[in-house]
């Protein structure tokens, strides 16, 4: 018969994983955006961490460099913010169908309304955020949860459950 140490330690491990799964996990690409990455050549510094719960701590989104040239939209749609949050520029484009992508620190080149085809100019890399100096934050929400971004690209690597005690 299992210890009652080892039941307590396989239900923590359970919980753990429930909790470390990123949000949405059903939100793949399927009716999604033709999506790609808004900067070319650019690769992931710092992964997207799903909170425990809606206020806890996470990172929500991915962040992504070193940047060179401009930044661009990663699936087309209408720009819907392009501004300044607190100390830094945010575009963001809604690719419908629930779809919103934000990309942070930028400096914008682009309007509220305009129509964004996939790898047109949205603006340049900037300051500000937390981010680190020549990266780029990138978020996307699915009816407005955030997603792993990854997801729209398939690269996501699959879990492996590894035996408990």
């Amino acid at each position: 018969m299992p210890s009652i140490r080892r039941v307590t330690l396989a239900l923590v491990a359970a919980a753990t994983l429930v909790l470390l799964t990123p949000l949405r996990v059903d939100a793949v690409p399927d009716g999604g955006p033709d999506w790609r990455l808004p900067a070319e050549g650019a690769s992931v510094v710092a992964p997207f961490e799903a909170p425990a719960h809606d206020y806890g701590a996470g990172h929500r989104g991915i962040d992504i460099g070193p940047m060179a040239g401009p930044v661009v939209a990663p699936a087309a749609g209408v720009v819907a913010f392009a501004g300044t949050v607190v100390d830094r520029g945010v575009v963001t484009i809604d690719h419908g169908g629930g779809w919103v992508t934000s990309v942070e620190p930028i400096a914008p080149s682009v309007a509220v309304g305009v129509m964004v085809d996939a790898g047109d100019p949205i603006g340049t890399v900037s300051t500000g955020g937390h981010a680190p100096a020549g990266t780029l934050h990138v978020g996307v929400r699915l009816d407005g949860e955030y997603v792993n971004p990854l997801l729209l690209l398939g690269r996501v690597p699959r879990a492996i459950l590894l035996p408990c005690c």
